[in-house]
């Protein structure tokens, strides 16, 4: 029996107008899909879109501030690199000439302290000369001293003195 009920209505639902019947019941519905649409759009849509764009473009704009920092970032690390390299130059510039000048003092004292010794080699050898010259003279007359005395001995005083 609830099967011919439901044959039953299926057959009115067919005499109705069928699958799509169009009253007003269509019209209704497209205007309550629109009036919602329209309120979505307003209430949701629009401002999750700007924040969206407003998050892009905030997005957009710190990474061509980053992108200029790290540009002059770059340019200044190079700079200081060709500052660096440059007082390294420098720095080196300086210390070949400060060894070049210890050089010139140290050869200038070498030169001083090689004459003083030179000086003081010559008085020690005029110093030695001159007593050797005194023990020479000292000795010769030595010498003639004993040799008189070996000869008064020898020949007598008396032959010694005639001479």
């Amino acid at each position: 029996m609830t099967h011919w009920i439901t044959l039953l209505a299926v057959e009115e639902v067919a005499k109705e107008g069928g699958l799509f019947d169009l009253d007003a019941t269509l019209p209704l519905m497209a205007i309550q899909f629109l009036i919602l649409a329209l309120i979505l759009n307003a209430t949701l849509y629009k401002p999750l879109g700007n924040a969206i764009d407003g998050r892009n473009e905030y997005i957009r704009s710190n990474q061509l501030e980053a992108q200029e920092r790290l540009s002059k970032t770059e340019n200044l690390a190079q700079q200081y690199e060709q500052d660096l390299a440059g007082a390294r130059r420098q720095a080196q510039t300086i210390v070949a000439e400060a060894q070049a000048e210890a050089q010139k003092i140290a050869a200038q004292k070498i030169a001083a302290a090689q004459q003083e010794a030179q000086a003081q080699r010559e008085k020690a050898a005029g110093e030695i000369e001159q007593q050797k010259q005194q023990a020479l003279g000292s000795l010769e007359a030595q010498v003639d001293a004993l040799s008189r005395q070996m000869l008064e001995k020898l020949l007598g005083a008396d032959l010694v003195n005639q001479r």
